[in-house]
């Protein structure tokens, strides 16, 4: 696309270049940061994170065109809860962390399973890591997962009916809620957009959230894979509780303010490069 002339006042989709892709520890340093205290200066995360104000306010404009934080004057702030960050930038994003989590989640399904997968890059991951499991049977709503898993020769692959959202191939809708009900699998694994120190999840789509919920119910284990920055991330619908989740793989251990929350539903947490550690 031609972007110069009469083009150059408008806004384009912000791609994270290459050397930025995986994010930089300052990145995720200053993102953290913002999570755990709020709306913060641009001298003070400069400050906080030893740099120049020049290098944070370039780190903000990367990390605002990315949907990540959300600027106003003299600072900023965690962004809309409200809309997601695009897809295509998510799969990006964190992107080996949430290979490490898939893999470590892949591991602990034995051959012969049935699970059920929903929408989401890190549920991506887990089924990228069972191309070579035998005799499992995928039920799922995300198309994604589908033409992943269509590559494994001994897999069983059940897609889901109703609405196909073209921006990340998700299946939603009350004939995708119905269709999930004829099952009974398992293990389910889904993925989420936050969690409250509380233990709240939390995502951005009603609609998903109720296929999410009817997952969860048609499963007699959940299992649920997210990394570390979904902690502290607001979103708008409440999924469920973390008390619902019988296993959590993530790639960092749950935060203080929520560790709580973790003891006391039970949940058994996985932290990748951890569990050789036991």
């Amino acid at each position: 696309m031609n972007t110069s002339g009469s083009q150059r006042g408008a806004r384009v989709p912000f791609t994270l270049p290459a050397h930025h892709q995986k994010m930089t520890p300052r990145h995720r340093r200053l993102l953290d940061h913002i999570r755990q205290h709020g709306d913060t200066s641009v001298e003070d995360l400069a400050r906080i994170l030893g740099v120049t104000t020049q290098t944070i306010r370039r780190d903000i404009r990367e990390l605002e065109d990315a949907r990540l934080l959300a600027r106003y004057h003299g600072g900023v702030s965690i962004p809309s809860t409200v809309e997601n960050i695009d897809y295509d930038q998510r799969r990006v994003m964190d992107s080996d962390a949430k290979r490490r989590i898939g893999q470590l989640a892949a591991a602990q399904v034995e051959n012969g399973r049935s699970l059920i997968i929903n929408i989401g890059t890190t549920t991506e991951e887990v089924s990228k890591a069972l191309l070579h499991h035998r005799g499992i049977r995928v039920v799922t709503n995300n198309l994604n997962v589908a033409s992943i898993l269509s590559g494994c020769d001994d897999a069983e692959v059940i897609v889901a009916g109703g609405l196909v959202r073209k921006r990340d191939r998700g299946i939603v809708g009350e004939a995708t809620i119905d269709f999930m009900r004829q099952f009974k699998v398992d293990i389910g694994i889904i993925g989420v957009s936050g969690i409250e120190a509380d233990g709240t999840l939390l995502d951005y789509d009603y609609r998903e959230v109720r296929v999410t919920q009817a997952i969860m119910e048609q499963s007699r284990q959940v299992w649920l894979v997210a990394d570390h920055t979904k902690f502290g991330r607001h979103a708008l619908v409440r999924l469920g509780s973390i008390a619902q989740v019988d296993k959590f793989f993530t790639d960092s251990p749950v935060p203080a303010e929520a560790a709580d929350a973790f003891e006391k539903a039970g949940v058994e947490v996985i932290v990748a490069g951890m569990e050789l550690e036991k």
